[in-house]
């Protein structure tokens, strides 16, 4: 089952609305919005939820006030100042704790339980374009990129139970956590990048992250009319090192336009970003048939 990434080396470069529009254009796919720490996609596809879980992941401390006798020990040895000061007694500010126990360790009362973190939540929903997973992880929150590998999961269950053929999934910036993590058993990473000095440098960085675990790469330049001599220096650079060029996409108000009405830019009427669009996607449908096919070979 092909499973295609949508990824950035940076924000901003419009890898949100091209997902959508890829959503669209693929018929039956499962979706997954991957970028757990500022999630999006639900906003351009109004999912409505079917079933809501809490995401539990490590563990935190935890003061019962009935058992702490005050005696600032955990305070003294907590390198993190995650215990302060509560009247004559302490408690654990959590955005600070690091779950390492110290304090669980050496409170002479016991009165330190060490419970598990809920870290976040995440969801199975429905959009009008298919089966839809995502997640919310809670402020400051850590372990990203285990809540991804969990919505991976789900989304290749319900691709098995449904008997969809495609998952489709909108990554996270950067090279992080949570983008290995969106990689694990891609079958295609979609990398969308724009054309300026630090585009075609984080853009270096994620394709190099990708080769790292043999991923092939499909190359989008967007709003490429802006700098055409850096679009040109981009896609020089994709292909001598061996990643496909699936398109080049111009600066087009009418992003903007499907952003604030909701939608995907190939749900508006028909317009030349629009056909470019849709010529993109059968180039990236094309590279990721023939990765699965050479796979199943293998």
């Amino acid at each position: 089952m092909p499973e295609i990434v949508v990824i950035s080396g940076k924000g901003g470069t419009g890898k949100t609305s091209l997902t959508a529009a890829f959503a669209h254009l693929a018929g039956r796919p499962v979706i997954c919005d991957l970028d757990v720490d500022a999630p999006d996609l639900h906003i351009l596809l109004d999912p409505v939820r079917k079933r809501s879980e809490d995401f539990v992941s490590g563990h935190e401390a935890v003061i019962d006030p009935t058992r702490c006798t005050g005696c600032g020990q955990c305070a003294q040895a907590c390198r993190f100042g995650a215990i302060v000061p509560d009247g004559p007694r302490y408690r654990v500010d959590h955005l600070r704790c690091e779950g390492c126990k110290v304090c669980v360790t050496i409170c002479p009362a016991h009165a330190v339980d060490f419970v598990p973190r809920h870290c976040g939540e995440w969801y199975v929903s429905d959009t009008r374009f298919g089966p839809m997973v995502h997640a919310r992880l809670f402020p400051g929150q850590e372990n990203s990129g285990r809540l991804v590998s969990l919505l991976k999961t789900e989304a290749r269950r319900i691709a098995e139970e449904t008997g969809r053929e495609l998952i489709l999934s909108d990554g996270s910036p950067g090279i992080g956590c949570p983008v290995i993590s969106s990689l694990a058993g891609a079958t295609l990473a979609v990398a969308v990048t724009e054309p300026t000095p630090s585009g075609r440098h984080d853009l270096e960085r994620v394709t190099a992250l990708c080769d790292h675990f043999r991923i092939p790469v499909a190359v989008v330049i967007n709003k490429c009319d802006l700098n055409p001599g850096e679009a040109e220096r981009i896609a020089a650079t994709a292909l001598a090192r061996g990643h496909a060029l699936a398109g080049r996409l111009p600066h087009d108000p009418v992003v903007v336009t499907a952003m604030v009405a909701r939608k995907a830019v190939t749900e508006l009427p028909e317009t030349p970003f629009a056909a470019s669009l849709r010529e993109i996607w059968r180039t990236i449908e094309t590279l990721a048939g023939q990765r699965t096919r050479s796979a199943s070979r293998a």
